[in-house]
């Protein structure tokens, strides 16, 4: 892969601009997305329910999950149909096909930064002074794009046998929100039998979720336990994930 960065690269900055290509609003679509999920998550979750945001308002609480959270399920979405989306490319000329979802992976880091510009504007405004765990962001973000590219990797070649799972996803990653502390703590899921808060763990976005806003809002040090179970599984993953895709990948062009 080390040969071809510069192809990733540029794969990369591809996707970047054909999405905001023709757009009127253009990378103000990437700050967009989120504010509006945090109001209404707001709303619901703060004026209604009155869901406890961990002594920080509630808009930069919401905030500080959907970050992460919408860059997971941006690059999950974009990746699984990166081989399918690009048949005509796939079939005239030959380079290592695992960086068509992992471009999508990096282009959605992209949009992440720049969003991140809000939750700092955000903090400037509600006075939430950087400590220096925040240096704990960068094993985070780098946790969450082995896990998001493993996923993407294995999604995407499935996706070439069975397409319904690119119809099943949207529906899976609903799901999968609710099963994460995006707009709820963590301390919500103690009241769950032990099994269930074992089980609830072993979904490394808790981990990655909950320890960025540990790390970036509160200025606490991550919850170690559920880093290291994110941190694990994760790079457990990459290897066995790129394994599957190379054995598929020899054969992607004539199934597709």
């Amino acid at each position: 892969m080390a040969e071809h960065a510069d192809l990733m690269y540029t794969m990369s900055m591809h996707r970047i601009k054909v999405r905001y290509k023709q757009s009127l609003l253009g990378l103000s679509w990437s700050v967009l997305q989120p504010l509006c999920l945090m109001a209404i998550y707001t709303v619901i979750f703060s004026l209604i329910m009155k869901v406890p945001s961990e002594s920080v308002p509630y808009v930069m609480f919401s905030f500080g999950g959907i970050l992460p959270w919408l860059c997971f399920q941006t690059s999950l979405v974009t990746g699984t149909t990166s081989l399918v989306g690009s048949t005509e490319l796939i079939d005239k000329v030959y380079f290592p096909r695992e960086i068509l979802p992992l471009s999508c992976v990096f282009a959605s880091i992209f949009d992440f930064l720049v969003a991140s510009s809000i939750l700092g504007g955000m903090m400037v405004y509600y006075g939430v002074s950087i400590t220096i765990n925040i240096v704990y962001v960068i094993p985070i973000i780098a946790t969450l794009v082995v896990f998001v590219s493993a996923l993407s990797l294995v999604f995407s070649v499935i996706q070439i046998r069975f397409r319904d799972v690119g119809v099943a996803l949207p529906l899976l990653l609903q799901l999968w929100m609710c099963a994460t502390p995006v707009v709820y703590p963590l301390r919500a899921v103690q009241a769950l039998p032990h099994f269930w808060q074992t089980l609830y763990m072993l979904n490394p976005m808790v981990g990655l979720i909950e320890n960025f806003r540990r790390v970036v809002l509160l200025g606490l040090g991550p919850h170690m336990t559920s880093l290291l179970v994110s941190f694990s599984i994760s790079f457990i993953l990459l290897p066995l994930a790129y394994a599957y895709f190379k054995r598929t990948d020899a054969i992607a062009a004539d199934i597709i």
